[in-house]
Parts: C-alpha cells; structure tokens; sequence
C-alpha cells in the first residue's frame, strides 16, 4: 500500500483549495439514537453503482468504533473499486483515501462528516463531503464531480434516515 500521510495532513491541515458538497435530511428519533444506528450501517445498504460514480455498495466491517481503518471493497469485480477509510473522530467524520476507481484521477482523497443535530423530537441528519482534488482538476471536480455526487449523496442520507427510523433500538438514549 502507497505512503497516504502527506494526502492525510493535506486534508486535515487544510492546505490547497477543496471542494465541499452538503446534504441534510430530517429523522423522527433523537441524535444519539440516529447516531448509533447510521455510524455502523452496512455501506451496502445505502448506495448502489450509479456509471462512473464511485459504487457505494461497498464490503465492509461496520463497527461504528472511533480510530480503525476498514478498507472498502466494492462487490462489482469488474468496476475494481478498493479504498481505504480512516475514521478520524466519533463525530463521524473520516477520510477516504487511495482510491482505485476514476475517482483516484481527480482527488488526493475526501473528508467526510455526518453531523446529528437535535431538530425538535427528531434529528437534523447532516452529510458533508469535502474533495481535494488533484492539481489542476479542481474546476473538473466543481462543475462535474460534485453535481453528480451530491445527488448520490442524498440518495444514501435518505436511506440512511428511513434505516434509522425503522430500526429496532434497544439504547436508551
């Protein structure tokens, strides 16, 4: 496996442009009740292939720990997608890093973060990407990557929701 470090202190220091996408939906059940349900949830569950966006209907480990690195396989062999996620916080937010599709020609890597913020009875569920893409291909990733992934993105976060709600919970938070 490639040396990630300097993509990992590219990200999280904040040097160089990035591209965010946020998407926000609202659930019927508390925070930390949402929480405890989406941050272990099956990827394969919430996204499917969609051409050249990144087939989210990945093989993984959810265990919803802070700190392990789980490496993401997508189930398609022909489409060849591997990738490494390197959860960065129990805030859920994390990184993605060495890609293997497409993706891995335009971005050093992403930063991503679900935020669950108390909406009442409920729960504002809020997903954020944030690219670093390679040099020279930021507009590229702007004005074709992001148009793209924010509606795969919001595809997922409603899924995620509507699993959340329905999900028998024995928390008693």
């Amino acid at each position: 496996m490639p040396d990630t470090s300097a993509i990992t202190e590219t990200l999280l220091g904040g040097k160089g442009r990035t591209v965010p996408v946020s998407v926000q939906t609202r659930a019927s059940l508390a925070p930390a009740r949402a929480f405890d349900v989406i941050v272990p949830i099956d990827l394969s569950v919430l996204f499917k292939s969609r051409g050249p966006i990144l087939g989210g209907a990945r093989r993984h480990q959810p265990d919803g720990r802070v700190g392990p690195r789980r490496r993401l396989a997508q189930p398609d062999p022909a489409d060849g997608l591997t990738t490494t996620e390197n959860r960065a916080d129990y805030n859920f937010a994390y990184e993605l890093i060495g890609f293997t599709d497409v993706l891995r020609l335009l971005v050093g890597g992403v930063r991503g973060e679900w935020t669950f913020i108390p909406d009442g009875d409920g729960t504002l569920i809020r997903w954020t990407y944030e690219f670093k893409p390679l040099r020279y291909r930021h507009f590229l990733v702007r004005r074709t990557l992001v148009p793209l992934w924010r509606r795969y993105m919001r595809q997922g976060l409603e899924v995620a929701a509507r699993v959340a709600e329905t999900v028998k919970h024995p928390s008693t938070r």
